[in-house]
């Protein structure tokens, strides 16, 4: 076998059924598209949604829930992860580019330490939010917190 006689395996493929190629084709006269009606002209699209004039399935369900503007999203980081960082690259000072060259978050991500794990290494940790659990056992160790 080599590239010149590979082919695909026997009735995996179908040819394109060839429409409006005359009357011997049997798809010839209208095409498949039936007579008169917006369906049969050219240019013709449903409107996403339509269900034939019936009342859409959107439109029958009612509104809910509410996006609040004022939301902020973090990206939620715990001491854990932050002690093994530490170990791995012998760092004294852990701030979101660090995070960002290590993978853990993403460049325009907000950071927030959270206290899941244990921390032993003194760390100057900067971040955009903590939680208190994350910053009492910072502080513990003798570490500082730097808020964004």
């Amino acid at each position: 076998m080599n590239l010149s006689n590979l082919k695909p395996a026997a009735g995996s493929t179908k040819s394109r059924k060839r429409i409006g190629r005359g009357p011997g084709s049997g798809m010839g006269g209208t095409s498949t598209r039936g007579h008169k009606g917006a369906k049969q002209r050219s240019g013709y699209s449903r409107k996403l949604g339509f269900e034939g004039g019936q009342m859409p399935l959107q439109r029958r369900l009612p509104k809910f829930g509410f996006k609040n503007p004022n939301h902020v999203e973090y990206k939620a980081i715990n001491l854990s992860t932050l002690q093994a960082l530490a170990e791995a690259k012998g760092l004294e000072k852990i701030d979101v580019n660090t995070l960002v060259e290590a993978g853990f978050v993403g460049k325009n991500q907000l950071v927030k330490i959270l206290g899941g794990g244990s921390i032993a290494a003194k760390l100057e940790v900067s971040a955009n939010a903590f939680s208190k659990s994350a910053e009492a056992a910072i502080t513990a160790v003798g570490g500082t917190i730097v808020k964004l």
